[in-house]
């Protein structure tokens, strides 16, 4: 390999290494939402140059987890609560159509996939790996959306799924406080159960269910450990 291959192979790595660790920081709430992103100090950190950090940033910010502000400083992606009731209406509809889908559409090999990545989640849970979790929940979530074989709708749930998972976060919070956190892999059974017996209804039914107990559980406890003396009322009521 030239010298020239080597640095960009260097660079490459470089913006991995940055770009993982400080996602996994972020989806974590290691990294605070508002925490300013610097990039002289991350180079710094990782010993690297400015650019792969650079790099790094720009792929973190078109997964909307950090955004940079008018004089140009980059900072973790605010939590945005007020807007929580309209994030929380479109992961409904999307949740109930591809799980919809899943259940007119769905082969063999979509509920071995679906049996495979429950697995994981489960697995994730008696560990207790929040971070592990969620990539776990996604990844469950996602392989009902192949089974629905509509690649926009998948598209779209995929976004909105990556952008919920520092809420997710604070849902397994929540759970771990005493509140049957082992529900939620009850649900992904139930799910699962309906997609395979072709029961599109309750399919539909159960994913609404299931994107409610998450929206309620966050509201609580953002409540509990968060907005304790805030007016949660905008946030809209119980479905």
């Amino acid at each position: 390999m030239t010298e020239d291959g080597e640095a960009k192979r260097a660079k490459g790595m470089g913006v991995k290494l940055a770009y993982e660790t400080l996602r996994d920081e972020i989806l974590s709430l290691e990294l605070a939402p508002g925490a300013v992103l610097d990039e002289t100090s991350l180079a710094e950190r990782f010993g690297m140059s400015r650019s792969p950090v650079r790099e790094a940033l720009i792929r973190l910010a078109g997964d909307d987890l950090v955004v940079t502000l008018s004089n140009r400083s980059t900072v973790v992606a605010p939590i945005d609560v007020q807007s929580f009731p309209k994030y929380v209406e479109a992961l409904d509809i999307a949740q109930r159509m591809n799980t919809r889908l899943a259940a007119e559409l769905r082969s063999e090999a979509d509920l071995d996939a679906m049996a495979s990545r429950q697995a994981e989640f489960v697995a994730a849970v008696r560990k207790g790996a929040h971070l592990a979790m969620s990539e776990a929940n996604k990844n469950f979530h996602m392989a009902i959306a192949a089974a629905g074989q509509n690649p926009y709708l998948a598209d779209f749930y995929e976004r909105l799924l990556n952008q919920g998972r520092r809420m997710l976060h604070l849902h397994f919070a929540y759970l771990e406080q005493g509140h049957e956190g082992v529900l939620l892999t009850d649900e992904h059974d139930e799910m699962m159960a309906a997609i395979r017996d072709r029961d599109t209804a309750r399919a539909d039914a159960l994913a609404h269910a299931h994107t409610r107990q998450f929206r309620d559980n966050f509201l609580e406890y953002m409540k509990q450990s968060h907005l304790a003396d805030a007016d949660l009322i905008n946030l809209g009521p119980p479905a």
